[in-house]
């Protein structure tokens, strides 16, 4: 029954209006912006492993600043300085580098717990590089980080309603825009809340799996 508070009529209003907007830009932020970080942190941990001290200087320098400055700070400054680029871009690319940096020092977490008789078997058999790194060092290193790496997966996603900054309409802002035009936000805001925690809790679910079959297959 629908009353003062609760209207359930609104909730079937603004469902197909939250669905929406949380399939065409909340979840493709987070699924492409992910795998940009997943790939990127990893090329920037092995670049601070194997790299020249002068270039790992230089990487270090950015990883730090992209850590240190508001996730908002940077999309608001590539939206206002990248101006050809698509508003889905620059939150993909921003969320992307973003978490990169973070997942990156996963990364080195993982690869420093790679026992040293590894390293030491790799040289032994005159192993080439690339294939010490992506046959026996990074399946081994992330078998220990997939928790952390998933756990910023789920993070990037709750983050999205930042990019509202750059006028984006993802989950969070098509809620308020709704509430904002019917001057009612309680069903809007809650609905959005339950989409998140229905699409946030399964994920979990699904990494916990996943770490249980790497350790399996250890």
């Amino acid at each position: 029954m629908d009353n003062e508070f609760w209207q359930w009529w609104r909730v079937w209003d603004v469902l197909p209006e939250l669905l929406e907007a949380f399939f065409k830009v909340t979840l493709v932020v987070t699924i492409v912006g992910s795998a940009l970080a997943a790939v990127l942190g990893l090329v920037i941990a092995i670049i601070r492993y194997v790299a020249p001290k002068p270039v790992t200087v230089v990487v270090t320098f950015f990883v730090n600043l992209v850590r240190m400055t508001p996730i908002i700070v940077q999309l608001v400054f590539a939206y206002l300085v990248f101006t050809s680029t698509s508003r889905m871009t620059i939150g993909i690319v921003i969320f992307g580098v973003h978490y990169a940096t973070y997942m990156a020092e996963v990364y080195r977490a993982g690869i420093d717990a790679v026992p040293k008789g590894q390293w030491e078997a790799t040289t032994a058999l005159s192993m080439p590089a690339k294939r010490v790194w992506f046959a026996v060092v990074v399946p081994q290193a992330l078998r220990s980080t997939i928790p952390a790496l998933g756990n910023y997966v789920i993070s990037m996603f709750k983050d999205t309603p930042f990019l509202f900054a750059i006028s984006l309409t993802e989950l969070v802002r098509a809620a308020q825009t709704y509430g904002g035009s019917h001057f009612r936000y309680t069903e809007a805001i809650t609905l959005a809340g339950i989409i998140f925690l229905l699409a946030s809790y399964p994920t979990s679910l699904l990494i916990a799996r996943l770490e249980k079959r790497l350790v399996y297959a250890a």
